[in-house]
């Protein structure tokens, strides 16, 4: 894909009543048909509901899939609060939004950091689960030695973040999110989304999932759930994902060969790997 931006779902603001204004994308088969299973795609940390699934939304929905992405807390335009970013309460949120758009029941799709909100999304509103694609994350993502060190650096940028004036927070964003991205037309169109990011919020995102630890009850994830694993992920290391499809019964394993950016990428591999899971989980979806 070399055009960006890419053609996209339209999205709207969507008032969640008591919690705030997030961001949704709602694209459906292109036959209008209504009993189809739904994905609800959360994406990873810094990126947003296009970002992280721009080459996802025509392929899913060709494959016969309703897909309902959101953006997170502070990420893009999803909900804007003075509280601290937390994982539960973004999967809160997704299901706030399937409450307003009158969805029963998904199979969320987590990314990175969205593998734990899908994660929670299952623990903490079980009945609106029927199946989970968890994609280049895991079940841990603290090293337990570097605790301490993590949480003091955070915490120092999460306060810096909070009281420094904001032409001082704008050079801090640009070059801590922004800067990353090279300036080929993917990365002009990256830099652009991560410039919508809530500099704050994501600092504090990253603090929160440095101490996520689902290991002590992700064993009871009761549900058909398959992990796309980027053999070559350089960020959340693939034996961890593999720790996190062993761990959850009868959970099947799909690797690609790329890295922890595929996504954006390697979209074409992503994404063929990511229909083998949905279509997967369906499949074992009891109807």
């Amino acid at each position: 894909m070399d055009r960006f931006p890419p053609d996209l779902p339209e999205g709207r603001a969507l008032d969640l009543t008591g919690r705030g204004t997030t961001f949704v994308r709602d694209a459906r088969p292109a036959d209008g048909a209504e009993d189809v299973p739904t994905l609800l795609l959360l994406h990873g940390w810094t990126a947003n509901s296009a970002l992280n699934w721009f080459a996802c939304f025509a392929p899913l929905t060709a494959a016969g899939f309703r897909v309902v992405a959101l953006d997170h807390r502070g990420h893009g335009h999803g909900i804007r609060t003075a509280r601290k970013f937390r994982l539960g309460d973004c999967a809160d949120d997704a299901v706030a939004v399937l409450d307003v758009l009158g969805i029963e029941r998904v199979v969320p799709v987590g990314y990175s950091m969205g593998g734990p909100v899908a994660q929670l999304v299952w623990r903490l509103h079980r009945d609106r689960v029927e199946g989970l694609v968890l994609c280049a994350t895991a079940a841990r993502f603290r090293e337990p030695r570097a605790d301490r060190v993590v949480g003091g650096v955070m915490g120092s940028m999460s306060l810096a973040a909070r009281l420094t004036p904001p032409p001082v927070r704008d050079r801090v964003r640009e070059r801590v999110l922004v800067s990353k991205y090279d300036d080929t037309p993917l990365g002009q169109w990256a830099r652009e989304q991560a410039r919508l990011n809530h500099l704050r919020s994501v600092i504090d995102a990253a603090h929160e999932l440095a101490r996520y630890d689902a290991t002590s009850w992700i064993g009871e994830v009761d549900v058909p759930t398959s992990v796309v694993m980027p053999t070559r992920d350089e960020t959340v290391r693939p034996d961890d994902q593999r720790r996190l499809a062993d761990a959850i019964p009868g959970a099947s394993l799909v690797e690609v060969d790329a890295r922890h950016d595929m996504c954006a990428t390697r979209p074409e591999r992503f994404v063929s790997a990511l229909l083998h899971a949905c279509d997967d989980v369906s499949a074992r979806v009891p109807r």
